[in-house]
């Protein structure tokens, strides 16, 4: 098919976005993606490329959750489109930081890493803002520290598996250095 024969990618529908996140994804990450439980990602305000990537590994199993496989396997690849495109519709409520000793140390790592262990500033990737890039590095600002905590401990200890880059970054940070970005990451905006 020429190139002038190719029909443009369909525009994602808020509108059947919302119908499948009120119905799917509201009960875990409430009905808009807010705040929603602290062991579960903020999804609103995330990139939509983002968010329909990781629905997609999902659904393959490349991102091991079993929760979350059975969520995503039913949706097409238009379903996850048009959910993350409802979720990035929406803007994202400021965090907090939880533990205000640690703050200092998160902030110091997120915007400057750890040079003498070769670990990067977050903010390389994630931006000083924490706003992310899309598709290729999350929106990080104001997302739950339980959450982080927990990603990243996911990917330092094997267990998430679904970037090298977060896998050989994260293996390199203790538990009280995990949690610190954590908790700076919660209060960013």
């Amino acid at each position: 098919m020429a190139a002038a024969e190719t029909k443009p990618a369909a525009k994602a529908d808020i509108a059947k976005g919302q119908a499948i996140g009120t119905q799917v994804c509201a009960a875990c990450h409430t009905s808009d993606g807010t705040r929603g439980a602290p062991a579960n990602p903020i999804l609103q305000g995330q990139h939509a490329d983002y968010l329909a990537k990781q629905l997609g590994e999902f659904k393959s199993g490349k991102r091991d959750n079993p929760i979350m496989k059975g969520m995503a396997t039913p949706l097409s690849d238009e379903d996850m489109k048009n959910v993350a495109a409802f979720f990035a519709s929406k803007a994202a409520p400021a965090g907090a930081a939880k533990t205000k000793d640690l703050v200092l140390l998160g902030e110091k790592i997120y915007r400057g890493g750890i040079a003498d262990r070769s670990i990067p500033a977050c903010a390389g990737c994630h931006s000083p803002s924490g706003a992310g890039i899309p598709a290729q590095y999350p929106r990080l600002a104001g997302q739950h520290s339980d959450y982080t905590e927990l990603q990243l401990k996911g990917f330092r200890d094997g267990v998430r598996k679904n970037n090298a880059v977060m896998t050989g970054v994260a293996a390199k940070l203790n538990d009280r250095e995990i949690k610190a970005v954590a908790d700076y990451i919660a209060g960013l905006h």
